[in-house]
């Protein structure tokens, strides 16, 4: 049984708005089709018209099998498919022979057209094929169709005009065209034209900052029309020309704003998990394996099937965050290190790694492979079509450009529409954005294959995009039925100034709304309380912003700035945990970041980029691992009389040791800077190995020396006393523990060397405590007195190899006892609630500056300065001690 009639309508959304209509009309045996739809029902048995994926697979095959003559050079290029689809998009739609059109450039698309043709799945047919074959069947149209209604459109393409045409001798056909113009050659077709009345919205033109704020005046406005009660969701579109422009900043304040707002083009595919593992994978083919690379893919695929699912709960535990692992070479290292052979799943994860990088290493010249390995479902099926729809090299260029269908409801829902559907699907209350000089209409262009000289562009596109923009427009305003609302932006998103549409040329500017406007109705709950800032101002949280400001910008010292109450139970557990001479340093001299740090567990954030050269700090740490490693090579010899050739070779082991460990597992500077900072660090530790001391009789020496409840940095290490032992500080309550850089130990454990190594600058042979900044040689001296026994002479210094100087510690006892004078000061202050800035919260290198008020240094310190100075009282006076 046929059907009762057909309505023939352009665009999804029409689709959609015409199937819900009947429906609510209980109107049964109507079916709505597309004009492509139709031709092929018509065609009848398997004739399908030609969908997108299908045009470009086909297409990518040809372009790397078939010979296309002047082409050929530019047929691998990036671009390529997507200019070849829209050229025989274009020249089909036209009916523009292609096969009959002379030689050169058309004669080589004639060639890509056939081979295009032959490779389409069977029954998929070219639009002028599919007319054809419509129309030799045009006489079954009473019981395929029935009356047939072509409905708001404002043309037809030329290769469907003969369909329409031999239906008119069959059934009934109307051309339903509402207020638009009648194309010129639907009266010779003997289409009966149904007209209709134009309407008359109410237009309003405003214009807004920016396209952002665009969209914002577009949802409070939506928002507005809802809750007065003027109209439905599914009454109320926001459209424009080139909805690509805004399609960002519409996904954000659709999930800002808790919004139902329909896609009807689709959303970008990256802003599903399934197209954001997608990208994830092209970023890593495209820029190379990277750690950061990989944890992001890794989590984005932690629930999906495939390699990364059988890797094992945590694995990422391996990975050593600081380094870049940014190649092969560098996995390789990882992966055989004690750190994964070690490890009870190490050989399991390992395997499963390598698997994984050997897919990833090569490129994007494996990325269909990589892709189907790895991806599963609708990230797979993201990936494939984007492999189809570009070249490899440029995949994440494509996949930033896909798009995927939106699970909203065009029929419950406000509609996010580009204009050429809106004007086939009005809308009661319509809102168009981007009526600028330069987005509505938008210019003509040439064909990117077939240009004029070639080809005259009114052949190739009879429908050009200007004038279909300026069809759209007035099509809009002549079936809106209650309101449209014509906005532009007054300056674009990079900041230039945007002149008027000349659509606008008849609509002088209404409203202009500023950015900071307070709305009658805001778009969500962040926008309400940015528009209302008294609403904000009640809230909690604006309260304590608010406070914060204006204790920043006091000169007094208030609980914004450190102070807390006496005795808060954090403050008494950072004082009683056992430190280090460098916390000891932090409470001296930065009491608000030794709060922050030890209280709070404050820090930093590991890199793991690349970087161009080695901080002093990475220097130092660099410079003790090697030294560590060449003086416990010899001592397994001759120790202290070992020779320089003995020396020479253990420093070297040493340093490719290190190294190998650092490239394995930290960021590391290129080589060449990478060869130079190992060469420096050889220089500055073969000063160390060899300074002129004299050695102890019987010498027995150890590097990096736990002590106070530290264990032994490598396992099995000789330990010149109990390292569980506690060490507390005379007078203060302060327990301390560490590492002593080295020690030297004669046979008859009489006399001890303690060493605490320095890469940078010596300080001044005066110098004790340098103001708080320097404590390890009394930390340390102290320490192996303690552990050694009192009847042991401790000889304390600073060591610094690249000077070759060595600045002992003078009257140890009484060093000791200004420290202990001035860590109790400390402990009673902060006790007391005062975790004030001191002369450490404002240096440059403070890794916790990110927590102060910006430009800290030079506006909110030096405010603060006299005032927490005078606070802190005598824990403030070691910033002036020798």
């Amino acid at each position: 049984m046929g059907f009762r009639r057909t309505v023939v309508v352009h665009g999804r959304l029409a689709v959609a708005d015409e199937r819900l209509a009947a429906a609510r009309r209980g109107e049964h045996g109507v079916q709505v089709l597309t004009v492509e739809a139709l031709a092929a029902r018509l065609a009848g048995g398997f004739a399908r018209p030609i969908d997108d994926e299908s045009l470009r697979g086909a297409l990518k095959e040809a372009l790397d099998e078939v010979e296309i003559g002047e082409l050929d050079p530019i047929k691998s290029l990036p671009g390529m498919v997507d200019a070849a689809a829209e050229t025989l998009r274009k020249a089909w739609a036209a009916g523009f022979a292609l096969d009959g059109a002379g030689a050169g450039r058309v004669a080589s698309l004639a060639r890509l057209e056939a081979a295009v043709v032959g490779k389409l799945p069977s029954g998929m047919m070219r639009p002028t094929d599919l007319a054809a074959a419509a129309t030799a069947r045009a006489a079954h149209a009473g019981r395929v169709l029935g009356p047939t209604t072509f409905q708001g459109m404002a043309d037809l393409a030329p290769c469907w005009r003969g369909v329409a045409a031999a239906l008119a001798r069959h059934v009934a056909v109307c051309w339903a065209s509402g207020p638009r113009p009648v194309p010129e050659w639907v009266p010779a077709a003997a289409l009966r034209v149904v007209d209709g009345p134009r309407s008359a919205p109410a237009v309003e033109v405003c214009t807004a900052a920016t396209p952002r704020h665009e969209v914002l005046e577009a949802f409070r406005w939506a928002r507005w029309l809802m809750a007065t009660g003027r109209a439905r969701p599914s009454e109320i579109a926001v459209s424009s020309c080139r909805t690509e422009d805004y399609d960002d900043v519409v996904l954000a304040l659709r999930a800002e704003a808790n919004l139902d707002v329909r896609f009807v083009h689709g959303v970008p595919a990256t802003a599903v998990r399934e197209g954001q593992a997608a990208a994830a994978l092209a970023d890593i083919l495209v820029r190379g394996v990277t750690q950061d690379g990989l944890r992001r893919l890794a989590a984005l695929l932690r629930h999906a099937p495939g390699p990364f699912a059988a890797l094992p709960e945590g694995w990422t535990r391996i990975l050593p965050r600081e380094a870049p692992l940014s190649d092969l070479p560098a996995w390789e290292r990882l992966l055989g290190g004690e750190g994964v052979t070690g490890h009870s799943e190490g050989p399991a994860l390992a395997a499963g790694l390598r698997a994984i990088l050997a897919l990833l290493a090569a490129g994007t010249a494996g990325a269909a492979r990589a892709g189907e390995a790895l991806l599963s479902g609708l990230a797979l099926r993201i990936w494939r079509k984007a492999l189809l729809e570009g070249a490899p090299a440029v995949v994440d260029l494509t996949l930033s450009r896909q798009r995927i269908d939106d699970d909203a409801d065009a029929g419950t829902s406000v509609v996010w529409v580009p204009a050429s559907s809106l004007a086939s699907a009005p809308r009661r209350f319509v809102r168009l954005l981007g009526l600028s000089s330069r987005g509505w209409p938008q210019v003509a262009t040439e064909d990117r294959l077939l240009s004029d000289h070639l080809v005259p562009s009114h052949v190739l596109d009879p429908q050009p995009r200007s004038a279909v923009d300026r069809g759209d427009f007035d099509a809009i305003l002549a079936t809106s039925a209650d309101a449209v609302v014509l906005s532009r932006a007054r300056r674009g998103a990079d900041g230039r100034l945007l002149g008027r549409s000349p659509l606008l040329r008849d609509h002088p500017d209404g409203a202009h709304l500023g950015r900071n406007r307070v709305p009658e109705h805001a778009a969500g709950e962040v926008d309400r309380l940015t528009a209302r800032p008294e609403e904000f101002a009640s809230t909690a949280q604006a309260r304590s912003a608010a406070s914060c400001w204006a204790s920043w910008a006091s000169h007094s010292p208030t609980p914004h700035d450190g102070l807390v109450r006496p005795d808060h139970p954090v403050i008494l557990s950072v004082l009683g945990r056992v430190h280090s001479a460098n916390s000891l340093r932090k409470l001296l001299r930065d009491p608000l970041g030794f709060v922050w740090r030890y209280g709070l567990g404050l820090q930093a954030a590991d890199s793991s980029q690349e970087t161009l050269t080695l901080d002093d700090r990475a220097f130092g740490n660099l410079m003790h691992e090697v030294l560590e490693l060449a003086v416990i090579a010899l001592e397994a010899g001759d120790g202290a009389a070992s020779s320089e050739a003995a020396r020479r070779a253990a420093l070297e082991g040493a340093v490719r040791a290190v190294a190998d460990a650092w490239e394995r597992g930290r960021a590391i500077p290129p080589a060449v800077v990478w060869r130079r900072v190992l060469d420096d660090v050889s220089v500055a530790s073969w000063s160390a190995l060899t300074h002129p001391d004299d050695a102890y009789e019987g010498q027995s020496s150890w590097v990096e020396v736990p002590f106070g409840g530290r264990g032994p940095k490598r396992a099995g290490g000789a330990v010149p006393w109990d390292p569980d032992l506690p060490v507390e500080i005379p007078g203060t309550g302060f327990r301390i523990s560490g590492y002593i850089d080295r020690l030297d130990l004669s046979g008859d454990r009489a006399s001890a060397r303690v060493r605490d190594y320095k890469t940078g600058k010596p300080r001044g042979s005066d110098d004790v405590l340098a103001g708080g900044r320097e404590l390890q040689r009394c930390i340390y001296g102290y320490a192996a007195r303690v552990l050694l026994g009192g009847d042991v002479a401790i000889d304390a210094s600073l060591h610094y190899p690249r000077e070759r100087t060595c600045i002992a510690l003078e009257r140890p006892d009484a060093a000791l006892a200004d420290l202990a004078r001035h860590l109790a000061a400390a402990g009673r202050s902060l006790g007391a609630g005062n975790a004030l800035p001191g002369p450490d919260t404002e240096a440059g290198w403070n890794d916790l500056a990110f927590a102060l008020p910006a430009n800290a240094g030079e506006v909110y310190c030096p405010r603060k300065r006299a005032s927490a100075t005078a606070a802190l009282g005598d824990a403030a006076l070691v910033w002036e001690a020798p």
